[in-house]
């Protein structure tokens, strides 16, 4: 999830002009006192996505319940559940796949004091996992709906195949709605089955990263990707409105996608004007900007730069291709981006770095709930850029840039302005216990 090819861009008067007005909003996102309980599936029409990790469970020990017991479910409108796996067939599969883990999905018996319910999951259920304790939450939030995200950076190595004749397009799309929509699931003991899942997903989220340009090292690109992704969009709208139809209560299957910010990976690989008609938003890009193997420091998700990447760069983009605002629903991190070895004094941006930061997962990426507590430690200095939008830490070697409430804040006021379609964010599990994050991000969406 990260742009490549990078172009020097040019700062916008239309930017520049909605600067001193951001300026002054949310010095401060109060984001410790939670807002007020609501129905998820908003009154508001401005989407709340949030996307949830499959591998969370594990190290990070985040479970569907948290977003529960934090808040955070009665604040999305739509939970991205990451990801869904294209086989080297062409289809999607559940199973002995990198990438794949059933037990993690539906397998995986949920003790009492784990589940949403407070019911442990019994030997005899044919869903478990993850799987049913979202079907769970939707139970306790009526309106919130759960999307099956497919592919990730590292999982999009098939779809270029996958997508090259007519045929390929509607094996891979019915697979998807089979496995996913209808909620057949391979037998695993009890578990699984016809229609086992059913009811639990709501709609697509295609995750190809990218089509038609570089992504994760050894992935198929073609230059026609292009047309193919389009035509890959309609087979999903096309098979999702007539499952939808088919059910003796009509239902309206919603698709999204994950797209890019740089101009020459949108150039490359969406026709835009004609994907927008068929999806019912997309999620820009918001975050990775730069990242932590670049040399420099430097901002990884600002609202505003001037000749680089930034949020307000990425939504002029694809407004300008043709995208309705309305349909934009703009990217925001609940991680950072570190570099460690940063010499070259001042406030860190800008200096020579040896190399990506140590952290607790992954070098040069951390969790924003670890990175609250080095601004707390009195070790780093907290800086923001108060015209772009964006905050870093430095304590005279390593460098976090990261958004926090305050940032966060400004930039759902800066979607309601705009009048776009809502904030992304990856992922849930970055977030604070008591759902700090999103609890500004909710505020910023809805003027409180």
């Amino acid at each position: 999830m990260r742009p490549r090819a990078m172009t020097k861009l040019t700062f916008s008067a239309a930017a520049a002009a909605t600067l001193g007005l951001l300026a002054t909003l949310a010095p401060t996102a109060d984001a410790h006192q939670p807002s007020g309980h609501r129905p998820s599936g908003h009154t508001s029409d401005l989407k709340r996505v949030g996307y949830f990790t499959q591998w969370g469970i594990y190290g990070r020990n985040f479970q569907v319940k948290d977003l529960e017991t934090s808040g955070t479910a009665a604040k999305l409108s739509h939970i991205n559940y990451a990801f869904g796996v294209i086989g080297p067939d062409g289809k999607c599969l559940m199973g002995n796949a990198p990438g794949s883990d059933p037990w993690a999905d539906y397998v995986r018996p949920v003790d009492a004091a784990t589940s949403v319910d407070g019911v442990g999951d019994t030997a005899d259920q044919r869903l478990a996992g993850n799987f049913n304790e979202l079907r769970e939450l939707k139970a306790k939030h009526p309106g919130l709906k759960v999307m099956i995200s497919l592919g990730g950076w590292s999982g999009s190595a098939h779809f270029s195949d996958a997508v090259r004749t007519d045929a390929g397009r509607k094996a891979l799309v019915a697979s998807c709605i089979a496995t996913y929509i209808k909620g057949d699931l391979p037998v695993d003991g009890a578990r699984g089955g016809s229609g086992a899942a059913a009811g639990v997903f709501d709609g697509v989220d295609l995750d190809w990263e990218w089509p038609g340009s570089e992504g994760a090292p050894g992935n198929v690109i073609r230059p026609e990707d292009k047309p193919n992704f389009t035509k890959l969009v309609r087979e999903f709208r096309t098979q999702l409105d007539a499952y939808g139809r088919s059910l003796p209560q009509r239902k309206h299957y919603e698709l999204s996608a994950y797209v890019p910010t740089a101009p020459a990976k949108i150039d490359a690989g969406f026709e835009v004007a004609k994907i927008m008609r068929d999806f019912d938003f997309v999620n820009l890009q918001g975050y990775d900007f730069h990242v932590s193997g670049e040399s420099t420091t430097a901002q990884q998700s600002a609202l505003f730069a001037k000749d680089d990447f930034s949020v307000d760069q990425t939504v002029t983009a694809w407004l300008r291709r043709g995208a309705p605002a309305h349909k934009l629903v703009v990217g925001m991190p609940f991680y950072g981006q570190g570099w460690t070895g940063v010499t070259g004094g001042g406030d860190g941006l800008g200096q020579p770095a040896t190399g990506p930061a140590p952290a607790t997962w992954a070098a040069g990426s951390e969790d924003y709930k670890h990175l609250k507590k080095l601004a707390e430690s009195g070790t780093y200095k907290l800086y923001r850029g108060h015209r772009n939008g964006h905050a870093w830490l430095f304590d005279g070697t390593t460098l976090w840039t990261y958004d926090d409430p305050t940032v966060l804040r400004t930039k759902a006021s800066y979607v309601r302005q705009r009048g776009l379609g809502g904030a992304m964010v990856w992922s849930l599990d970055g977030d604070t216990p008591n759902g700090e994050l999103i609890t500004a991000i909710d505020r910023g969406l809805t003027r409180r």
